[in-house]
Parts: structure tokens; sequence; C-alpha cells
């Protein structure tokens, strides 16, 4: 590849995020593949461990997907067990997420894996570099950031 692509100057925010997104969930699959799991399904059950039985609509907020994109990286895992969806029980009109006995094994499982693929890119990267683009970045995703950038 021509060293003009790769070290361009010029290159957007957004498109030196989304590929360094792209290559850290290569590299977090490559560690997480013995479990099954993608970096990105892991995220999913975590997520859903921590608030315990969100609606869709507050996981997808969390997660900062859009609500179609998580119903789609829901089916792999509610079709292999880990997860289910249930009417809410409040609104009819909701339907909220919990992880099943076998998701909680799957999660347990890929933590492990997860986290010798954290001490692998705290190594390669540098824990406290690492641990200031993680503020960083959770400065870019907070809902603070995005009223800044809409501001005209």
């Amino acid at each position: 590849m021509p060293e003009s692509i790769i070290k361009d100057p010029n290159l957007c925010n957004g498109a030196a995020l989304r590929k360094a997104t792209r290559r850290i969930t290569q590299l977090y699959d490559s560690v997480l593949a013995p479990c099954g799991l993608r970096v990105s399904q892991r995220s999913i059950l975590v997520h859903v461990d921590r608030a315990g039985n969100p609606t869709m609509t507050d996981l997808a907020r969390a997660m900062v997907l859009d609500r179609s994109a998580l119903a789609h990286n829901l089916k792999p895992l509610e079709r292999d067990g880990y997860v289910v969806q249930e009417r809410d029980e409040q609104d009819g009109r909701s339907r909220r997420v919990r992880l099943t006995p076998l998701g909680r094994q799957k999660l347990t499982e890929s933590t492990r894996l997860w986290r010798q693929a954290q001490k692998r890119f705290e190594t390669a990267y540098g824990a406290d570099r690492a641990a200031a683009l993680r503020a960083a970045l959770s400065d870019i995703y907070s809902d603070d950031f995005t009223a800044a950038f809409n501001r005209p």
C-alpha cells in the first residue's frame, strides 16, 4: 500500500477513529475467538449484565447504537441462547433484554480472554496512554460532546 495512503496527514478524525476501531476489533476478536464471541457481542453481554434487565432503548443508548443495529446484533446472541428479549411488564410496547444462565457462563468464559486482550493492548500501547485514550474516547461519545459538536 502506498505510504501516502497509510500516513495521510489530512486524514479526517472520523476516518482515523474508524480505522483504529476496526484494527482493535480485529485484534480483540482474534483473542476472543476460542470462546466463540466477537468483541461486539461480548460488549452487549457486558452491558446487559451491568444494567440487569435493560429495555432495548436503554441498552441502545448505553452502547451508542441505534435500535435497529442493536436488534441485528442481538439475533446471534439470542439464537445461541445467551440472551432473551421479554415484553416489559410496565409497558407492553417495550422489550427488555436479559442474560440467560448460558449467557452468564459465556460472559465469564470470555472475561479471561478479554483480560488477555486488554493486557496485550496496554503492553503494546502503554498503560498510561491507554488510560488517557479511554478517557478521551469517553469524552467523545458523551452527550456533552454531541451537544458541543452540534452547536452552530
